[in-house]
Order: C-alpha cells, then structure tokens, then sequence
C-alpha cells in the first residue's frame, strides 16, 4: 500500500522519510497544488497558516484524510467534503499551552507587569502582591490541555474544578457555569471555538464572576466578547491574561493594548521549539495507523 501525502514543508517529508510506503510531496499553503501532488489522500495543512481551505481542498479530489498539526479545527470543521476524515493534533501543544496557563497565573497574581514597567523606569516600586496559593480554579475545557494544567497546579495549593460540554465523573457540565463562576477566583477558556462557544464570555458571563477574578484565555479570541471584557477591565473590576484576541493579530492602536489589569501575549502559548516536532509525532503515528489498517484517532466529529 503506497500513501499520497502532502506535507507542508520538506523537513515534513525528511522526518517521516523513515516510514516506508509513503510518496510525499510539499505544499506550504501559497499558491495552487502541483499537479504530480493532486491525487494526495492525505493532506498535512501547513500550522497556523493562513489558508483558502476551499480552494486547496477543490484541488485533491482524491482527498481521504486531512490531519491537522493544531489542535484547533475550527478552519477546517465546515469545509470537508463528505467521506473525508479530520483529524487534530491532540495533545502535541498541550505541556507548552498548559505551561504558559500556570505562568500567566503566577505572573498576573504576583503582579510581573508592574514590577517589569517599574524596572524599565528604575523605580523601586514595593506593593503587596497576592499569591496562587489559596485560589479556587475554574478550568472551561476538560480535554488534554485541561487536565494537563491541572497536573501542573498539582503543589501549588489550589482547588481546581473542570467544566465540559456534559457532566461526567469530575467533571461539571457547562449548564453549571452561572452558578460556578461566582465560587472561583481564576477562570480558565480552553474550550474549542464552534458556533456554541463564540461569544460566551459576554457582559453577563463576566458579571457572574467575583470582584478581582482573573480570565485567563488560552482557547481563541472570539470565544470573549472583547467590548465585554474590555469594560471590566478599565473599571479595574476584573484581571486578564490573554493569548488570543479578536481581532487577532491585534491592531495599533486597539484599546486592549493600553488596558488596565491585562497581561497579554501574542498567541505564542504552543510556540516552543519542540512543537513542530511534537506535531509531527502524531502524524506519523496516524500514518502508521493507516498504512497498517487501523483506526485513525483524533477524529473531529461534528463541530469539534
């Protein structure tokens, strides 16, 4: 059995090189597909490009598989033809992300943005600052990178509650939010972006939560209502950590940049050296997986 791959760029084809019975050829996401590359069956989007995702899939018509290096899919999910499986690379940003999540606490809570400010002014600046210990932790999201934070607050002497789509065994079910998010004092967004989750931290999610709360959003941009939030914060009521925006990438200019009570960062929380190569493990063991005849995982069903 010989494999069809488009991969999206030629360290791609050098790593999975390896396995045999593939015939890999490139597409970095510009431009139409090469001939010789349009009886692809499987195609390896480039990650985080900017892509005409209906152009590109009109090209391969021999298109069986399409395996993403994100885990967000939401490009994707309302373009594949019938017959054709996607899947997301689950779990290969999950230390990085949940990483950045823990970093992002600690930093907002110990107040590193005023201390940084204050340095490059040479000022001695000597508030009290609060600590992580203590806090209860409401995680939006209980897939991989959930629980990978909270294997990482494991020490740190907080209460962490999960919310998901439906309730399961530790596990609160999203109904549960409006009475949840009055009893934690950190909200975590790791939820999928889908026609459900745009737009579901509004004025009155936010109302819901306590005087000092910190929203920390490491899922996507339009997930928050940015004239929401952005209100919350220049009332100085609420605290933020974003590593996504809408609108994304973030203008000059735009009032976030120069809002109170915000640490933000440019979408960089899965931006680590080993990412790529974390990605590409997973693609390789899902072409394994078909070039033995087995199931492929990561299946995105649906919305998400």
């Amino acid at each position: 059995m010989t494999l069809e791959v488009l991969l999206p760029n030629e360290s791609a084809v050098q790593q999975l090189s390896r396995l045999p019975g593939l015939r890999c050829r490139v597409y970095q996401g510009e431009g139409e597909v090469s001939q010789e590359a349009r009886g692809s069956t499987v195609w390896v989007p480039p990650f985080l490009a900017t892509l005409d995702v209906p152009g590109v899939l009109a090209q391969l018509p021999q298109l069986d598989v399409i395996q993403l290096l994100s885990a967000g899919a939401e490009r994707f999910v309302e373009h594949v033809p019938d017959g054709v499986i996607l899947c997301n690379a689950r779990g290969a940003h999950s230390g990085a992300t949940a990483e950045w999540i823990v970093a992002a606490m600690l930093a907002s809570i110990r107040q590193f943005p005023r201390f940084l400010g204050a340095q490059a002014r040479g000022e001695w600046d000597n508030p009290w600052n609060a600590e992580l210990a203590g806090r209860r932790v409401l995680v939006v999201g209980a897939g991989d990178i959930g629980t990978a934070v909270g294997r990482r607050l494991q020490g740190f002497e907080v209460d962490v509650t999960y919310v998901a789509r439906s309730a399961r065994e530790g596990v609160s079910a999203v109904s549960e939010l409006p009475d949840l998010l009055g009893q934690h004092d950190i909200v975590v967004l790791l939820v999928p972006m889908t026609s459900e989750t745009r737009g579901m931290v509004d004025a009155d999610f936010l109302a819901a939560m306590p005087d000092g709360t910190l929203l920390v959003n490491a899922a996507r941009g339009p997930v928050v209502h940015t004239d929401a939030l952005l209100a919350e914060l220049t009332s100085q009521r609420l605290h933020a950590a974003l590593d996504v925006t809408d609108p994304e990438p973030l203008p000059s200019g735009h009032p976030l940049w120069s809002a109170p009570n915000l640490l933000l960062t440019p979408h960089i929380a899965g931006s680590v050296p080993r990412a790529g190569e974390r990605a590409l493990a997973v693609v390789t063991a899902q072409l394994e997986r078909l070039l033995a005849g087995q199931p492929l995982q990561n299946v995105v069903s649906g919305a998400y």
